[in-house]
């Protein structure tokens, strides 16, 4: 099969000047060192927690975008789908840094596990920065909870903690309610066509042209069920189903929903999506306090999509309703 095709210079530079991009559109919000993985606010508020977020490259926005007053203090990048190097991660955490230690969001993959866990020690042990962490553990394709990986919703549970950052919570504070919402959110992907490698040029998984991948991980991961391509109203009640059985999510909830683009989906698509799983959830009586459809956390270009579900609080709307500022998202 011939290499796809994508519009770049080397690929051995392509995460370094995403983020010289990425300064460069900000305007002055965002700045980073030369040669540095590491992207931090030119607006750190000191005296207040600092908010680290990260992960390999290639799901842009997240995690590096999400960088700005509201959100992330700092944001630290690996190679494409491969977790940050410890020093890199140390050197965020030094970056975002505002004098009342760290909190860390990322998600639950085991290379993003060990070295942030020992970026995060390299942190303590040399600047005396205390920290504390939250995986984002939202795809239900996973049986086992503490194993489960973090997909889409990492949006969601990062704009809480930057909030909950940004409104003087203690660090156990910040971290215990970001966890909260961490464990009321839940995802499920769905892909008709996989993103491509830039370094190879492949992708990252083959689907017949009449089939669909439901339950992927955000690197092309095997999903739950290979299936023939269905209407995008069967679709949506299949993953509306998966996903609220699986909290539960019942008659009186009030959730946040999430249609996040993988990449390659066009916003036809997405408010076709929308649209029914707007109706299922009003059958289910269930009610939509906010929703939010767009490219959040994506895996180069593969076409597909994916749904989450928030299950609301008055604490957790009030995080998602703070003011934030980035380049990807902002909201007064």
């Amino acid at each position: 099969m011939p290499k796809a095709k994508k519009i770049m210079n080397s690929p051995d530079n392509i995460v370094d000047e995403t983020l010289d991009g990425l300064v460069a559109i900000s305007n002055g919000l965002l700045a980073r060192d030369p040669g540095s993985r590491v992207i931090r606010s030119t607006k750190i508020e000191q005296g207040k927690v600092g908010l680290v977020v990260g992960g390999g490259s290639g799901h842009e926005p997240m995690y590096g975008a999400f960088v700005g007053p509201g959100l992330a203090n700092a944001s630290v990048s690996g190679d494409i789908f491969a977790a940050p190097a410890p020093q890199h991660v140390q050197e965020a955490i030094e970056a975002a840094d505002a004098g009342e230690g760290v909190l860390i969001v990322y998600g639950n993959y085991a290379g993003d596990v060990m070295n942030f866990d020992m970026g995060a020690e390299l942190a303590e042990d040399d600047s005396d920065i205390e920290s504390k962490t939250v995986l984002v553990r939202d795809d239900v394709a996973t049986d086992d909870y503490e194993g489960r990986r973090g997909i889409g919703g990492a949006f969601y549970v990062v704009k809480a903690a930057g909030a909950a950052c940004a409104k003087g919570l203690s660090l156990e504070e910040a971290a215990a309610v970001t966890e909260r919402v961490q464990y009321n959110t839940r995802t499920i992907g769905v892909a008709v066509r996989a993103g491509v490698l830039p370094d190879t040029g492949k992708r990252t998984f083959e689907l017949g042209d009449d089939e669909i991948e439901i339950g992927l991980g955000m690197h092309g991961e095997v999903g739950v069920e290979r299936s023939a391509m269905m209407s995008a109203d069967d679709l949506a009640v299949k993953m509306v189903n998966m996903i609220t059985e699986d909290l539960p999510f019942e008659s009186g909830d009030k959730v946040a929903v999430m249609i996040n683009n993988l990449g390659a989906t066009t916003q036809m698509e997405l408010l076709v999506v929308y649209r029914k799983v707007a109706e299922l959830l009003e059958e289910k009586g269930i009610t939509v306090g906010r929703t939010d459809i767009g490219a959040h956390f994506t895996s180069q270009d593969m076409a597909g999509f994916s749904l989450t579900l928030l299950k609301l609080t008055d604490e957790i709307e009030e995080l998602l309703e703070a003011p934030c500022e980035s380049v990807p998202y902002t909201q007064g």
